[in-house]
């Protein structure tokens, strides 16, 4: 697949649509650690998180009567919000699937979008097989969060945005993986552009699925534990087409603690004066974690969303 003519094919498409949120440098980051920090706010994006930007290319690629006959998604939050808002905009109708335990934040979201949201299976992995399962038993188009082209290609469109707004290429790039969906996207256009940009992938050590499949050199199963990243949380669909992209296009990978993520999400809020969830934590905390080694560089650092709910938010400032 011709991912840069993909991404930019989204990115046009979704410009009437999405945000262009902003990159901004930031200062005190920068002083922490010595690089030349530069903040991509997808917490900023409508929705409160970059998903919007794969839900809603899916649904602008799929035909007037798929979008009649209905949708169906997976999600732990964020994705179901983005395909709750995409459905909105274009008068169609969707059932959203939530694992038990998922953020009430999350779920009034989805919600307060119109979408019909029902409840299945203890982890991320039993809601996306059984929501597939779903749709393809009632004729539904099943929209994955991260397992599909164009689902990564509109993901994608926030690599476009970073090189068009950053006047040099980014020497590395930190981005919070889940499904891989979006560091496949992004990871994708800007080494189109500029192959040496490193592309660091960044996951909670409680749950680091797809750096340990990546490891094993296939897809694994993993015993997860509690994680404040919860957007970045559950395992991998066999199969999936973010795997071997994140073999080929991710340059180094980083987990981090649950302490690790803590502080970075409090530096965050103290330094910029804006929300963040735990999955935009991540990322914020393996640069952190290897400032030393970044000291001098430009780096983009992909604040993925700002959906936490007051009780988490609590224990990070707490």
């Amino acid at each position: 697949m011709n991912w840069p003519e993909a991404i930019r094919q989204a990115h046009a498409r979704l410009r009437p649509h999405v945000r262009e949120t902003p990159l901004e440098l930031s200062l005190a980051l920068s002083q922490a650690t010595g690089a030349e920090v530069y903040l991509k706010l997808e917490n900023l994006q409508h929705t409160g998180s970059f998903k919007v930007r794969g839900a809603l290319n899916k649904l602008l690629s799929l035909s007037p009567q798929q979008l009649q006959q209905g949708v169906v998604a997976a999600s732990s939050g964020n994705h179901g919000a983005g395909v709750a808002f995409g459905l909105a905009k274009l008068g169609a109708r969707g059932l959203v699937f939530v694992p038990e335990g998922a953020s009430p934040t999350k779920l009034e979201a989805i919600r307060r979008y119109g979408a019909a949201v029902r409840v299945y299976g203890q982890s991320g992995d039993d809601t996306e097989a059984y929501a597939r399962s779903y749709a393809a038993q009632h004729g539904l188009t099943y929209i994955s969060p991260y397992n599909d082209p164009q689902v990564i290609a509109g993901q994608g469109s926030i690599g476009l945005e970073i090189a068009q707004q950053l006047p040099q290429p980014p020497q590395a790039v930190f981005v919070t993986v889940g499904g891989g969906g979006m560091i496949s996207g992004i990871a994708a256009y800007l080494k189109s552009l500029n192959p040496a940009t490193q592309i660091i992938g960044c996951q909670p050590a409680n749950d680091a699925a797809m750096w340990a499949s990546v490891q094993a050199g296939r897809i694994v199963s993993i015993e997860a534990q509690p994680t404040l990243s919860d957007g970045s949380a559950g395992g991998l669909e066999a199969h999936t087409i973010t795997f071997e992209l994140c073999r080929t296009l991710v340059d180094d990978w980083v987990t981090v603690s649950e302490e690790e993520i803590r502080a970075a999400m409090r530096l965050f809020i103290e330094t910029q004066h804006q929300l963040l969830e735990g999955a935009a934590g991540v990322a914020l905390a393996a640069l952190l974690r290897r400032a030393a080694q970044y000291r001098g560089q430009r780096v983009v650092v992909v604040i993925c969303g700002a959906n936490i709910g007051l009780s988490a938010l609590q224990t990070v400032l707490c």
